[in-house]
């Protein structure tokens, strides 16, 4: 008798939204649980040292290696998703009173500036071509919260010194430097990103509750397509006017799961941000899950028009 397959449930952005929002269950309906000490307690309150793990596992997967002609494209198309990502948020800033439908200049600066290059390296397996494979040795450069703090400290709207934006990304250049010169120790924290990225998810959960999930969810979905259509649209025009076909420009248009860790670590840097911190936490996970939806689409589309616009006749 032959047994029957049980084909799972792939949930986009799953492995950070599933155990945040079993935080968020717990901090909700059962508060007391996650006081009442031992390893459960640190673990529950303790999202600043699992952000600085996690950031050092994230620098492991950071290669300095780059083909002359993939680190340009990477560079294109990155450095413009920081600069729209920065605009956006300081538009919103001075402009809106830092308030765009429920979104503040924390949340689109910290969703935009850095993409999931996990996903863009599985469309461009699909779409792109080697020189857009080789980009993410660059665009993955953006990952973790400097972009962030910068934008924000640059621009008056975050009190964050020097030595602090440098002890806030340390582990993720620790993490680097290491994986690049130990090759097994690269081994090692590329196949820990997922395990931290859950437990990581788990601890900010544990700061927020069901109606912050709500408010945050409902403009985290209108985040998730400004950062896709608005930001892509834009990526997209770099890549082609820098030599490349856009694909590269579309498959960088997500939000990467690393950002859901950039309001902590802001607010740990400047404690003003600490009442917003939760919000911008839901944002950005409902964006990176929007996004994961929405990119492949955005980039399967350019394909499409690519090669309609190859076949089409040549008029002399």
């Amino acid at each position: 008798m032959e047994k029957k397959e049980h084909k799972s449930i792939s949930i986009p952005g799953g492995n950070i939204i599933i155990p945040m929002f079993v935080g968020a269950f717990l901090n909700t309906f059962f508060p007391k649980v996650l006081e009442i000490g031992g390893f459960t307690t640190p673990l529950a309150q303790g999202s600043g040292a699992l952000v600085g793990a996690f950031l050092f596992i994230i620098g492991g997967t950071i290669s300095f290696k780059s083909s002359a002609a993939a680190a340009k494209r990477g560079g294109v198309i990155i450095v413009t998703k920081i600069a729209v990502s920065v605009i956006l948020g300081l538009l919103v800033a001075h402009i809106f009173n830092n308030n765009f439908l429920g979104l503040s200049a924390l949340s689109i600066i910290g969703a935009m500036s850095g993409a999931n290059n996990a996903l863009y390296s599985g469309i461009i397996h699909d779409f792109g071509d080697e020189v857009d494979a080789g980009a993410v040795g660059i665009t993955i450069l953006s990952v973790g919260p400097m972009v962030t703090m910068i934008a924000l400290a640059s621009a008056g709207l975050a009190a964050i010194s020097p030595m602090t934006m440098v002890a806030s990304v340390l582990p993720l250049i620790v993490g680097m430097v290491l994986a690049n010169i130990f090759p097994a120790v690269r081994q090692i924290l590329t196949s820990g990103v997922n395990a931290s990225i859950v437990v990581v998810g788990f601890a900010l959960g544990c700061s927020m509750n069901f109606k912050q999930i709500f408010v945050g969810g409902l403009s985290g979905i209108l985040l998730g397509f400004i950062v896709t259509l608005v930001g892509g649209a834009i990526t997209i025009w770099t890549d082609r006017l820098s030599g490349g076909s856009g694909v590269a420009g579309a498959a960088i248009s997500s939000t990467a799961g690393a950002a859901m860790a950039t309001p902590a670590a802001l607010a740990a840097a400047d404690p003003t941000y600490t009442a917003i911190a939760s919000t911008a936490t839901a944002q950005i996970s409902a964006a990176v899950v929007v996004t994961a939806i929405l990119t492949p689409m955005l980039t399967a589309w350019i394909a499409k028009q690519n090669k309609k616009k190859k076949a089409e006749p040549k008029i002399s």
